[in-house]
């Protein structure tokens, strides 16, 4: 039986794949359900819906369509100025309405036709992990452009996102890459330094110093936005602040066809 939260967080781990984020915007009812799942009562469902969104307006052509979006704008709003919400929350809700908020920027250029989006992880025998830090010294625009060309330098990373308000980034990178690469990337540009947010026994984030000296940093020849989506799948991992959900491949029908049914059908409060 789906919920909000299941819902919303299988939503998110789809969002975080870049080749789905054009596919879940243009769909009828993915895009008008996470509007709804801003007002929800939860703020699990509200942290979840605004890492979605998030991750969404990575995608530059995404943001016309999910600032245009019914309710879209008020709702982020609404969230800004909510009495009784987390720092973490508020934070997220300002930051996304900013990126809806400022100019166009340019088109990047499409991906090449022919290549159907992936929603449903077939059985490859590359896999890939996500891992969140805790980056000190994240404090402005200029600390973030540096930290992002330090692990555009890692080979093995294929993706990040920033979360600046926490001074955090989730990275996805190949099972083989140690973390320690990442903090000693990091840690090269002489003034951030990197520390990797776990959770515990009791589901508590913790902060876990990572050894950077005699850490191996090999790196790209090349700097293209990101590795390769195909080449990886992502893994489940308990012990990451932010955990993965797999999905099955699809047989009988799209999961993202039921979530949007689910979504436009249930959550009209």
């Amino acid at each position: 039986m789906m919920d909000a939260l299941s819902v919303v967080t299988q939503l998110r781990d789809l969002a975080s794949e870049p080749q789905n984020r054009e596919v879940i915007v243009q769909d009828q009812g993915c895009l008008p359900g996470l509007v709804l799942f801003l007002d929800h009562q939860s703020p699990e469902v509200l942290f979840a819906t605004l890492q979605t969104l998030r991750y969404l307006a990575e995608m530059s052509p995404n943001i016309p369509t999910m600032k245009n979006e019914l309710g879209m704008m008020v709702s982020l709003e609404n969230l800004m100025g909510r009495n009784g919400l987390s720092v973490d929350i508020t934070s997220l809700a300002r930051e996304v309405y900013d990126i809806l908020m400022m100019p166009a920027r340019p088109a990047t250029p499409e991906r090449p036709r022919g290549k159907k989006p992936q929603f449903f992880i077939n059985s490859s025998s590359k896999k890939a992990k996500s891992v969140t830090l805790h980056i000190q010294g994240l404090d402005s625009t200029e600390q973030r452009s540096l930290c992002e060309e330090a692990l555009l330098k890692v080979k093995g990373v294929i993706s990040f996102t920033f979360q600046m308000a926490s001074k955090r980034c989730t990275v996805r990178i190949r099972s083989d890459l140690p973390t320690e690469s990442l903090a000693a990337a990091i840690a090269a540009t002489k003034i951030l330094s990197a520390e990797q947010v776990v959770k515990n026994e009791e589901g508590k984030e913790v902060l876990v110093p990572l050894k950077v000296s005699g850490a191996e940093v090999k790196q790209n020849t090349a700097l293209p936005d990101y590795l390769p989506e195909d080449e990886d799948s992502p893994e489940k991992d308990l012990s990451r602040a932010v955990s993965r959900t797999t999905a099955k491949e699809d047989s009988s029908g799209s999961w993202l066809n039921t979530a949007a049914s689910f979504l436009t059908k249930t959550f009209y409060w």
